[in-house]
């Protein structure tokens, strides 16, 4: 689990295919520090597990699967890449809490330079645009950012100067290809409810449990 609060930008040094999967060796800095063999780190939103440290670099793997769902599989020698350690349960909720589970790939469709900022325009499948709502919560590249404007299925997001210059977000132009989390409530409300009544949560459901 994440906050989408991004500790560090990282460069890739290497991308190699491993059958049907791609092992990368990051360069981290700091955050190697912290990191050991089995740690799960986010990278530009995808929960990834740590298989080797070095003394600046730290390698992972992404499977077949993960790379069909997110942007990694387009990731080469010397990209940058978002990155956060794991959450831990004395960690202050700075963002808002993303899995790392990609739910799906957006495409950037304007950067438009503001005062005081910019705002940054992504086109979502519209399979995810019911979980998405105006002030609501939404991860772009593992950075965990506020919906500020919704039109059909593009969002548009408002980012400040210290969040461009602490991700990779400042690097994104028209046509680049971002992963999306959406609000994590979200799924599970709608989870909830696509249930047979029987069997969602209520107090006579809590009786049928023995709870009082």
């Amino acid at each position: 689990m994440f906050t989408g609060i991004i500790q560090e930008i990282g460069t890739v040094m290497e991308s190699q295919t491993r059958g049907g999967a791609l092992r990368f060796s990051i360069e981290g800095g700091e955050i190697v520090r912290e990191l050991h063999v089995d740690d799960s780190i986010s990278i530009n939103g995808v929960c990834l597990t740590v298989v080797d440290v070095n003394d600046q670099t730290f390698q992972v793997e992404a499977v077949e699967e993960t790379l069909r769902k997110s942007t990694l599989g387009g990731i080469k020698r010397d990209d940058t890449v978002n990155l956060e350690l794991s959450l831990r349960f004395s960690d202050r909720m700075g963002g808002h809490l993303v899995q790392g589970h990609v739910d799906g790939v957006g495409e950037v469709t304007a950067v438009q330079p503001q005062r005081g900022g910019t705002l940054l325009s992504v086109k979502l499948p519209d399979r995810l645009m019911k979980y998405v709502i105006s002030e609501g919560s939404i991860a772009i590249e593992g950075v965990s950012l506020t919906v500020a404007r919704l039109k059909g299925n593009l969002v548009t997001i408002s980012l400040i100067p210290h969040t461009l210059k602490k991700t990779t977000l400042s690097e994104l132009q028209v046509g680049d290809r971002v992963n999306i989390e959406v609000d994590l409530i979200g799924k599970y409300v709608e989870n909830l409810l696509s249930k047979p009544e029987e069997s969602r949560l209520s107090e006579e459901w809590l009786q049928k449990m023995g709870y009082e």
